[in-house]
């Protein structure tokens, strides 16, 4: 009994420390955070991420229609579906873009279902969320810190609009590893 009570404390001594972090962003972080969202919104506007998004909407692939929020969550990241995405195109581009800060990065077309990742998400669709309707608005989003279910980090995402001209047609969002700021 008194070694599940100390396994128990030690337990909520660590839930406790996670949730901490996760409120507190010192003013040095924030600052980061400001500068590497303008950094990289260039991405919005790359012609590589602009021409991907616009073939993904113009002809979305045949299992984008049928998968749901439930699917997805069943899926492995094994599976040929999270494969085709993290291993397309536009992926290994957005990889060769990558830094040490990104915990994730996930680019959704207009309806909010993903085109490229670099990991698969907790989510198949962002429609309906912030992350991704401030974007498809032509705004640019700041989250508040949280441990992130997909990559295990205490991130802040950043998303901000993939612009063909100057139409939103897609969403870029980015974790950053608050570890790392």
């Amino acid at each position: 009994m008194k070694k599940i009570f100390t396994v128990l404390l030690a337990l909520i001594g660590a839930v406790a420390t996670v949730f901490a972090q996760v409120q507190d962003i010192t003013p040095s972080q924030k600052t980061k955070i400001e500068s590497l969202s303008a950094e990289y919104s260039a991405l919005g506007s790359d012609p590589v991420v602009v021409q991907a998004v616009k073939t993904y909407n113009a002809a979305p692939p045949a299992e984008a229609g049928i998968m749901t929020q439930e699917k997805w969550a069943a899926l492995s990241v094994l599976s040929p579906e999270i494969k085709s995405i993290s291993k397309n195109d536009l992926a290994a581009y957005l990889k060769t873009k990558r830094t040490a800060v990104m915990a994730e990065l996930f680019v959704s077309g207009t309806d909010g279902t993903k085109v490229a990742f670099f990991a698969k998400t907790t989510s198949w669709s962002h429609k309906g969320k912030a992350k991704h309707d401030a974007p498809m608005s032509g705004k640019s989003w700041t989250g508040s810190p949280e441990l992130d279910e997909s990559s295990g980090k205490i991130t802040v995402q950043i998303a901000f609009p993939v612009l063909d001209g100057r139409k939103p047609i897609g969403s870029i969002v980015i974790g950053l590893d608050i570890s790392k700021l």
